[in-house]
C-alpha cells in the first residue's frame, strides 16, 4: 500500500509541471505558412506544380489549416469550348481563400489574378494553330473578368451563391 501510494503521488509530482506549461494550440499554423502560401501562388510553372502536387496530398499540410475548398471557375464555365481551365481555377481560388483568410488578398490579388492567367497560358500551350488562338483569347477573357470583377471568392449558402465580405 504505501509503496503503490509513494509511485501515485511520485507521477503526480512529476505531471505537475506539465500540467502548469501552456499547451501550444492545437490550430496553430507553422511559422512558414506565409512563405508556403506564397510560393505556392507565384506565376511560375514551377509553383503551379508545386501547389499542385500538394493539392494532391492535402493530408501532409493539415497542420498549415489551408483552404482547398474551390467552385473551380465560378459562374464561368470550368472547362470553355473544352479548355481544361478547371485546375488553374482551383489555383486561383485557393489564392483568393487563403489570402482573404490572412487578411492579405488586397495586397496579392494582383499577382493571383497574374498566375490564373499563366496557368491559363500552359494550358493554352497544348495547342497550335487557331485553337491556339481561341484558346489564348478564352484564357485572356477569363484573366480579365477576375482582374476587374474578382473580389473575394464565392460562398455557397443554402444553393444560393453570394460573395464573401
Amino acid at each position: 500500500m504505501r509503496r503503490r501510494f509513494a509511485t501515485l503521488l511520485a507521477t503526480a509530482a512529476l505531471s505537475l509541471p506539465l500540467a502548469l506549461l501552456p499547451a501550444a494550440s492545437a490550430s496553430a499554423a507553422p511559422a512558414d505558412k506565409p512563405q508556403v502560401l506564397s510560393s505556392w501562388t507565384q506565376t511560375s510553372a514551377s509553383s503551379y506544380n508545386a501547389w499542385n502536387a500538394a493539392r494532391n496530398n492535402q493530408g501532409a499540410w493539415g497542420a498549415y489549416g489551408f483552404d482547398w475548398s474551390t467552385d473551380y471557375c465560378s459562374s464561368s464555365p470550368d472547362n470553355p469550348f473544352g479548355f481544361p481551365f478547371q485546375t488553374a481555377c482551383a489555383r486561383h481560388d485557393f489564392g483568393y481563400r487563403n489570402y482573404k483568410a490572412v487578411g492579405t488578398f488586397s495586397a496579392n490579388k494582383a499577382r493571383l489574378d497574374s498566375a490564373l492567367y499563366e496557368d491559363l497560358k500552359r494550358v493554352c500551350a497544348a495547342y497550335s494553330g487557331a485553337t491556339l488562338t481561341s484558346c489564348n483569347a478564352t484564357a485572356w477573357t477569363y484573366y480579365h473578368a477576375v482582374d476587374i470583377f474578382g473580389v473575394a471568392p464565392a460562398k455557397v449558402s443554402a444553393g444560393r451563391v453570394t460573395q464573401s465580405a
